[in-house]
């Protein structure tokens, strides 16, 4: 199985990293760190323990990289329309693509531009970082549940689930429908409040005001699910986000970092398309819908004051 990593961040550099640890056939798109990382290799700081890539295969350019069994999509979801370039070059008959991403809706639209391509959703549970060139710090979780949207190889898929775990990856395949929203649970209160806050996530759940509020979000986001037919779902599955978050080591989420660096936010998919999917079948999520307002604002002044 060849492995193509688009997207070698705080994410993809992690997993991929695991894959080439593990002896894997990986290959990394890189931008930025692309000479350093040529140069000097890739390092994973990890609470699980750390290695080194010491001559990972890079490239600058998908055109120059191998066609691919496995395509690792870990770009921002702001970034999703250069897709249409940079995929077309990895593929084959039956390449799968699976988009470890934020939010609500990424295959189906990415499905549009390729009608015939085979797409998953993975949903990282995870406290990661790249703050520097060629350098991941990964802090605490790591696992990924993984829903099946297109593809009809079920070989492919399993051999996929079963790489992952092989590499040290507490993977998990769930329904689809299910994996996205259960990550929204989570997404959907801490990345904006940690933004409009100005906190991480600790801070939050540290004031009883916050928590309350944050909870609140929670069955807002559960309610939408339920309603629109998600199953495994319910309220005690707040509790135990909330648990896992106290567990955490402080943590700021990517739209916090995007934010704080001056990047473009993730609102469309990890607020919009969920609040349009409820009210589509008219359900409101009033607490998410002003928060998805905040940072819509913010995002323009933003944009503005560059």
């Amino acid at each position: 199985m060849k492995y193509a990593i688009i997207g070698t961040g705080a994410v993809g550099g992690f997993y991929g990293g695991k894959l080439a640890n593990a002896g894997k056939d990986v290959h990394f798109l890189l931008h930025s760190d692309y000479e350093y990382v040529k140069k000097n290799g890739l390092q994973i700081d990890s609470c699980d323990g750390s290695f080194h890539i010491a001559a990972p295969n890079v490239y600058n350019n998908t055109l120059d990289m191998p066609k691919a069994d496995i395509v690792i999509v870990a770009l921002k979801t702001t970034r999703n329309h250069l897709l249409n370039q940079l995929l077309p070059p990895l593929l084959h008959k039956e390449t799968l693509v699976l988009l470890i991403q934020n939010g609500i809706g990424p295959e189906p639209e990415l499905q549009k531009h390729f009608p015939d391509l085979y797409l998953a959703a993975g949903l990282a549970f995870i406290c990661s970082a790249k703050t520097e060139p060629g350098r991941v710090n990964h802090q605490c979780y790591g696992s990924i549940n993984i829903g099946n949207y297109s593809c009809k190889n079920e070989t492919l898929f399993k051999t996929m689930i079963a790489d992952f775990i092989e590499a040290g990856i507490k993977t998990a395949e769930i329904e689809y429908n299910e994996a996205r929203w259960k990550k929204a649970v989570w997404n959907m209160p801490f990345n904006g409040m940690t933004v409009v806050m100005n906190a991480q996530t600790n801070e939050l759940l540290a004031h009883p005001a916050t928590m309350q509020l944050i909870r609140r979000q929670m069955f807002e986001v559960i309610g939408a699910a339920k309603a629109l037919g998600v199953k495994n779902i319910d309220e005690s599955f707040a509790d135990k986000m909330i648990e896992n978050t106290l567990n955490m080591t402080p943590y700021s989420p990517s739209m916090k970092l995007d934010y704080d660096f001056h990047r473009p936010m993730e609102i469309e998919y990890l607020y919009s398309n969920a609040i349009a999917e409820a009210h589509r079948i008219g359900y409101s999520m009033p607490c998410l819908e002003m928060l998805e307002a905040q940072l819509k604002f913010l995002n323009k002044k933003q944009c503005e004051t560059k």
